[in-house]
């Protein structure tokens, strides 16, 4: 796929659109990035930022409920919603000729969704069945992006259940909501992206004419969620009433994913050589030759790379026998990670990794709702939405001393443990 030019540009009221043209396929890929996600939802309201992404789905005020939905599917087009550590997107893909029903559907809600009583009381429940659903009534649910953050961290921003207490989300009210709203979902607060199939001066017209008149309101300050390593291993435990085996989580502190880029992509290289097939590291030492664990996996961010600023988090899961201790899983990882931290991956190692990365990238980035979520989420967490054509190189620039030094990093006094205990019996 040739790289598309991209057109960058800002609107009165702060708006910042990228556009990517493409005339490849005759579809189009709208998306919007907003500046807000778990980390910058209040205390007390746990779960915000993801009820509130629902309400964006519930109409507007020129829109009844449901007719987002029909206007969408009724051009042959997809649509959804997510909600990350740092922002919060909405999308849609639809064929070229439906450019501008897309842009204007998400004008439409920018400048004011439907927020009642009725539509708040449905979406809680909606989501607190989303919760039974993927956490409380399913073996291992929440492991480990719920379970392991406040192990590993202690400032409620970065250790809270970005999923939702249900407490919380029963005393979310009409004002929050509103006071949500106002505080981020501004223009100015956000990012506009078009891929695919369009003349950039018709988009760029369509673009001023449907969100130009959106009134501006300021972006609020960005908070830092810094907060310090730990200066020891930390220990935290779970019992889960459905497991069916123990599991173990580990969680390590990882390089600041936008100010030290490299090494945070040194990290995702990592954790391919140590759990990425049959032949990675810790699959071959723990599942194969050693037979401790059932299942092995290791990845940078809880939620996927490129979703969070710093802080971000490195994790290995495992699930193991009853009768092996996760000490000795713990173990058996710590000589995997030293022994990569003192010799270096070969060049034929490396490039397994490397280039597994750069193919699945490629992969990824022909679907237009992907390349579309990632120039938006580049533009809005980097300030560049460019870095992502650029990404297959730096990943192929990684060296195999750059590894050895993420493996370094991966200190045992200065990480989080999480041992998970099925209700009856488990390991110790």
């Amino acid at each position: 796929m040739a790289v598309p030019e991209l057109h960058r540009f800002k609107l009165d009221n702060g708006l910042r659109v990228v556009l990517a043209p493409d005339p490849t396929a005759p579809v189009v890929g709208v998306s919007v990035h907003y500046d807000v996600g778990f980390r910058s939802e209040p205390e007390g309201r746990t779960g915000f930022a993801h009820l509130f992404e629902h309400l964006m789905f519930q109409g507007s005020e020129s829109l009844e409920k449901l007719a987002h939905f029909r206007h969408v599917q009724s051009s042959g087009g997809t649509f959804n919603g997510s909600t990350h550590p740092d922002y919060t997107d909405y999308y849609e893909v639809l064929p070229a000729a439906a450019l501008e029903r897309a842009l204007f559907l998400e004008a439409d809600r920018m400048r004011a969704p439907k927020l009642t009583q009725e539509n708040l009381a449905n979406q809680i429940d909606v989501v607190k069945e989303e919760i039974r659903l993927n956490v409380l009534n399913r073996p291992y649910g929440g492991f480990p992006w719920i379970l392991l953050p406040p192990v590993l961290y202690s400032t409620f921003a970065n250790a809270h259940n970005g999923y939702g207490d249900f407490v919380d989300l029963e005393q979310a009210t009409l004002d929050d909501c509103a006071a949500f709203f106002d505080t981020f979902y501004a223009p100015a607060n956000a990012v506009l992206t078009v891929a695919g199939d369009f003349e950039v001066d018709r988009a760029r017209e369509l673009v001023e004419r449907h969100f130009g008149d959106v009134p501006f309101r300021p972006a609020p300050p960005r908070r830092s969620f810094a907060e310090p390593r730990p200066t020891e291993e930390l220990r935290g435990h779970h019992t889960d009433p459905h497991a069916p085996l123990p599991a173990l989580a580990v969680g390590y502190r990882m390089p600041d994913p936008v100010g030290e880029l490299d090494a945070y992509l040194a990290n995702l290289v990592l954790a391919g050589i140590l759990t990425d097939g049959d032949g990675s590291r810790l699959q071959q030492r723990l599942v194969h030759r050693d037979a401790i664990v059932t299942d092995i996996g290791a990845g940078a961010g809880l939620f996927g790379p490129f979703e969070a600023r710093d802080p971000d988090t490195f994790s290995i899961t495992a699930i193991h026998a009853p009768d092996v201790t996760g000490d000795r899983v713990l173990k058996a990882i710590d000589e995997e990670i030293d022994l990569l931290a003192a010799t270096p991956p070969d060049a034929r190692e490396l490039a397994r990794v490397t280039s597994r990365w750069v193919a699945g990238m490629h992969s990824e980035h022909d679907r237009m709702v992907s390349r579309t979520l990632a120039l938006g989420a580049f533009e809005l967490l980097y300030g560049d939405a460019s870095l992502v054509h650029g990404l297959a190189d730096r990943f192929a620039a990684v060296t195999a001393d750059d590894v050895a030094a993420a493996a370094k990093a991966m200190r045992p006094d200065s990480r989080a443990v999480l041992v998970v205990q099925p209700e009856q019996g488990g390991s110790k």
